[in-house]
């Protein structure tokens, strides 16, 4: 049986890679796209299908699980891969109105999505969900390799991260069946940072693509990176 695997910000960076290495692992591969365009011509250049999702509208949350339950009946994989880093400031020079439409995106369009998904994940034999963090949104990194600096890691994006992740654990906890993860690419150089990370978007997909193909057996409730365990 084919495995229906959805990506959101499946059209460039991290996510882009994602779709293309699970299609060529042999799942049905959708990319989740804001943008008509870039997600037709993504879509397109990888052959796979693609939706019209915006994250932060909850109307095109609903019309694109409508349209998986119409063509397929089911989810087996989802990845909330898509995010913004747009608040690029010390928090004392960021407004509570920026720091909202951060998490609206970070946070809360992974929420949106995955309630929306959950009844087609439920149709699933193998249900998975992989909730894309980052290593930034650690308490025991931030402290071990001092990440304070706005500069190198802006505050909302990592409070963003610490958010999602606790998300991961609690969504883990309150749903029996699906297998339910967190993934940290690493530093990975995509437009998130102007390109300056210092991994391939190969490598920074590798825990995400575990997460995804788990075994029945397989672990819910764990952040991971792809040399291991991610500290809380």
């Amino acid at each position: 049986m084919e495995t229906i695997t959805l990506i959101t910000g499946g059209n460039k960076g991290i996510g882009r890679e994602t779709a293309r290495r699970l299609q060529e692992a042999g799942h049905t591969v959708l990319i989740g796209a804001r943008d008509p365009g870039r997600g037709r011509a993504a879509a397109a250049e990888l052959g796979v299908g693609w939706l019209h999702l915006d994250i932060t509208d909850q109307t095109s949350v609903d019309d694109a699980a409508a349209r998986v339950r119409a063509e397929h009946g089911r989810l087996d994989v989802l990845v909330n891969n898509a995010a913004v880093n747009s608040v690029i400031a010390p928090l004392e020079q960021t407004t509570a109105d920026d720091v909202a439409a951060e998490l609206d995106a970070n946070l809360l369009g992974a929420l949106r999505v995955t309630n929306a998904f959950v009844p087609l994940l439920r149709a699933s034999r193998h249900p998975r969900i992989v909730n894309v963090s980052s290593r930034v949104g650690s308490f025991a990194a931030t402290l071990e390799y001092d990440m304070f600096d706005w500069q190198i890691v802006p505050p909302v994006y990592a409070i963003s991260k610490t958010a999602l992740t606790m998300l991961t654990l609690k969504y883990s906890r309150a749903l029996p069946g699906i297998l339910v993860n967190a993934a940290d690419p690493g530093y990975t150089a995509t437009d998130l940072n102007g390109g300056q990370g210092t991994q391939t978007v190969t490598e920074g997909s590798d825990a995400i693509v575990h997460l995804a193909t788990l075994d029945d057996d397989g672990p819910t409730g764990v952040f991971l990176s792809r040399d291991g365990v991610v500290a809380w």
